[in-house]
């Protein structure tokens, strides 16, 4: 453990000189026992292990129609904070729980909310929420990283004490970029090297070049943990840990993808200053907001 330039404490050191090792996590992935819930005893304990669990027919196909046309109304107004573009495409569009009626309920949703709060053993807020799409023939995917790095240098979250849902709105197929992920790589935090530009958040996903894990680092991680893919049809989320290692490649095909990202953090892991020393991440990327969620 290493202090910051704000003289906190600080468990997962990253963004420095040299060349990082990995570190042991010590905190647990399923943060309570026995506690009921919609997630069934053998889903939670392959959670637990590998860091992800796949949750079939979450949505309705009626259900995923209602979001697809909503996320399309927001979608519209591209000049709003938090509209992502690429390509003159909408990528992103952050903060679609409070744009959106529909996306509020949907984060208060018991199949949702009790799933987040089972997972991290306590009540739970919204860190981010967002809508991605990956457009067909031109989507770009993003390299290997773990969101815990980027949350915890550039928001101020302590521990990976967060779970993250990825509902899909479209088919994800093996081919139209879909979500990768390293089973078993969340037990091991992933320093990275560099500092951490000011305004870094503005920089789009698809061309970060901070924070992302050496070449060496990924390689000794999948040859130990391996490479397994979401592949799904519509309705259907993945739950995966703040610190799992996962990526997407590029979309060639026809087919886009698109999902509605959340991401629940515990309110006993509140956000600090961030370890980077810097200004904190605007409210739309990382909320203080630490109210917890009520159905």
């Amino acid at each position: 453990m290493t202090l910051t330039r704000t003289g906190t404490a600080d468990p997962y050191p990253t963004r420095i000189t040299g060349d990082p090792g990995l570190l042991d996590r010590v905190e647990p992935t399923v943060w309570t026992t026995g506690t009921a819930g919609p997630i069934d005893p053998a889903t939670l304990a392959a959670h637990d292990s590998r860091g992800y669990s796949v949750h079939h027919d979450l949505l309705s196909p009626g259900e995923v129609n209602a979001f697809r046309h909503e996320l399309d109304r927001l979608a519209a107004d591209r000049a709003r904070n938090g509209v992502i573009t690429e390509g003159g495409e909408v990528r992103t569009i952050f903060s679609v729980h409070r744009e959106s009626p529909l996306v509020a309920e949907l984060v208060r949703d018991p199949r949702v909310l009790d799933r987040a709060r089972q997972i991290l053993g306590s009540e739970v807020y919204v860190h981010q929420s967002r809508a991605t799409y990956l457009a067909a023939f031109e989507g770009r995917g993003h390299y290997w990283h773990s969101d815990f790095e980027t949350w915890h240098v550039e928001d101020g979250m302590r521990v990976p004490r967060a779970v993250s849902m990825s509902i899909a709105l479209t088919d994800h197929h093996p081919f139209n970029g879909g979500l990768m992920m390293m089973p078993g790589s969340h037990r091991m935090f992933v320093p990275c090297a560099g500092g951490t530009p000011p305004e870094h958040y503005r920089t789009p996903l698809a061309d970060h070049e901070i924070g992302l894990p050496s070449a060496e680092h990924l390689t000794s991680l999948a040859s130990a943990y391996g490479i397994e893919q979401f592949t799904a049809p519509a309705g259907t989320a993945v739950m995966f840990d703040a610190n799992l290692m996962h990526g997407s490649g590029n979309n060639i095909t026809p087919f886009p993808r698109a999902h509605i990202f959340l991401v629940f953090n515990s309110v006993e892991n509140a956000l600090g200053t961030p370890f980077s020393g810097g200004t904190p991440r605007p409210s739309y990327v990382a909320s203080r907001d630490f109210t917890p969620l009520t159905r």
